[in-house]
């Protein structure tokens, strides 16, 4: 079934109810009546806390930085949207976004830290011991899932005229879906690499290509406000530009194939505008998944497949391989992703934007018991993708209302942690270059309440999480 015929059936279906139903998208649904599988019970770790395993990443390896401040989110859930700059404050997210470079880096300050970053990245790739060069190109992947219309906020109504938003507070979906990336965070970030990294403009690309999927008004015209050439120069890349202009648009590389490890898979691609930047940046979002239980920064790349006989700019045909009812060591096409060398491979900082975070992939925003029933107000920041998803899925799974967190949420890290000699078996080797080694390191925290691991606790392996919250 398509997701969208899937959507309108639930669209007609009578609303909102008390009783939360656990969502449970057609590909799940059909891989339970294949084999006989009992819908995904709530998340419980495999293992016990604090046991890593893999090796961490980075400057400081396994470090994630958390920052969490309730005055950067004010929405009251009704007046506007919570993308207005009425209801996200632009400066105080800019001084989380500084918080957590210089606390991920160690530095002092913002120059120093991007400084920091780039030279650990080259001195880990064999690159040299060089900050960014111009001319040298920084690709940055959002997460535009929900923006598939002219309107941001509002996609475009199905066959039939019935919604595919989502109710606010609620599902079925009925209304706007609000699941997008706050452009506050990412004018965050592009600030930061023009005025403190040094970043030139033109060298920057904004993307996500997936066939429906555009960067929507409110990130393009927030960069676009700003008056300096620089932010003039930035580009996006996008799968739809619904006529909004000044985008462009992919073009599949067909030299730098993804071969997947499951036999079954089609070869994939990418775009050449990402295959030919020197850097990327992978800042998705925070929030649970219907199907894979969590959709973090390996999931992000799901909107950067292209496959040429299987959708096109689609990556409709990896869903069978990420599904949260998979048994834990099972093969898992996230890892693919990660350790392809012109995705995980050339990624220097893996950021999570959870200012606002939606119920679901199909959801809207929800407020977190957790905080007091105020919004997640949140951003994480990482040079390790397996250690910065670890932390992302502790923090969903400990949150009463993030009911999608479900499954084997957690296989897809397991594997990727020992990609080397993962649990299922598999030979990991997406470019063809020899197998993958470890991606990055992986633990649950104590609890959720100390929310400590291994390096927190001192010892010399594992997470270490920095939390301003």
């Amino acid at each position: 079934m398509q997701r969208r015929c899937f959507l309108r059936s639930l669209a007609a279906a009578p609303a909102a109810g008390l009783i939360h139903v656990p969502l449970v998208l057609p590909w799940e649904a059909a891989a339970q009546q294949r084999g006989g599988m009992a819908p995904a019970e709530p998340f419980k770790p495999s293992e016990g806390a604090n046991h890593p395993i893999g090796e961490g990443k980075g400057i400081y390896p396994g470090r994630v930085v958390w920052v969490r401040d309730a005055t950067s989110t004010s929405w009251d859930g009704v007046t506007g949207h919570w993308w207005d700059d009425a209801y996200t404050n632009q400066k105080v997210v800019r001084g989380m976004t500084s918080q957590l470079l210089r606390s991920l880096a160690g530095r002092n300050n913002e120059t120093q830290a991007w400084d920091a970053l780039f030279r650990s990245f080259n001195d880990s790739h064999k690159l040299g011991s060089s900050g960014y060069r111009p001319g040298e190109r920084i690709a940055i992947k959002i997460n535009c899932n929900q923006d598939r219309s002219p309107e941001w906020g509002a996609m475009a109504s199905l066959p039939g005229g019935a919604p595919s938003g989502a109710a606010r507070g609620g599902w079925p979906p009925r209304g706007p879906l609000n699941g997008l990336p706050s452009p506050h965070a990412v004018v965050a970030l592009v600030t930061e690499l023009i005025e403190n990294a040094g970043v030139r403009g033109e060298d920057i690309m904004i993307y996500d290509v997936t066939g429906t999927r555009n960067v929507g008004q409110p990130i393009h015209n927030r960069i676009r406000a700003n008056a300096n050439p620089e932010f003039q120069a930035v580009k996006f890349l996008v799968g739809a530009d619904y006529s909004l202009g000044d985008r462009l648009s992919p073009t599949p590389d067909m030299a730098n194939p993804i071969r997947f490890a499951k036999q079954e898979l089609p070869v994939g691609y990418l775009a050449q505008q990402v295959t030919s930047a020197k850097y990327l940046i992978n800042m998705a979002l925070l929030r649970p998944h219907g199907m894979a239980g969590v959709t973090l920064t390996a999931k992000n790349h799901f909107g950067s497949i292209h496959f040429p006989n299987d959708g096109g700019w689609s990556p409709r045909a990896l869903h069978g391989s990420v599904l949260r009812t998979q048994a834990t060591g099972s093969y898992n096409a996230l890892v693919d992703l990660i350790g392809h060398r012109h995705l995980g491979g050339k990624t220097m900082l893996y950021v999570l934007d959870g200012l606002y975070t939606a119920e679901h992939n199909e959801g809207n925003v929800f407020r977190w018991a957790s905080f007091n029933d105020h919004w997640a107000s949140s951003m994480l920041m990482s040079q390790d993708p397996v250690a910065i998803d670890s932390v992302a899925l502790d923090l969903l799974a400990s949150e009463p209302r993030a009911t999608e967190v479900r499954g084997n949420a957690d296989n897809y890290l397991h594997e990727a942690a020992l990609a080397a000699k993962p649990p299922s078996g598999t030979v990991y080797d997406p470019c063809g270059c020899g197998k993958l080694a470890s991606l990055g390191v992986h633990e649950h925290w104590d609890n959720a309440t100390s929310r400590k691991y291994s390096r927190n606790l001192g010892r010399q392996e594992g997470i270490e999480l920095i939390a301003s919250v």
